[in-house]
């Protein structure tokens, strides 16, 4: 068995730099998908919850909008630091 037969440090047979830029191109690719999931869902989120306060809803309904929107909001953040954090 050669060397590049051997899994390199994340798993991928072949090694070499390739292997290793395919993978970080395709997680890229995937954490953009769900930045913008998570970025839409936080608008979705947002908009309801304003839905609801001009229309004088449930303020209990309102809280736990809003807190959902502060969660989704944190995610978003993560994936974006993530995606920096890859691109150096």
């Amino acid at each position: 068995m050669g060397a590049a037969s051997q899994p390199d440090a994340i798993g991928m047979v072949g090694g070499g730099q390739g292997a290793s830029a395919a993978y970080v191109e395709a997680m890229n690719q995937f954490l953009m998908i769900l930045l913008v999931a998570v970025m839409l869902a936080v608008l979705g989120v947002l908009v309801a919850g304003m839905i609801g306060v001009a229309r004088g809803g449930d303020p209990a309904r309102s809280n736990r909008l809003m807190r959902w929107r502060v969660i989704l909001q944190g995610v978003a953040i993560a994936i974006f630091a993530l995606l920096m954090l890859s691109r150096k």
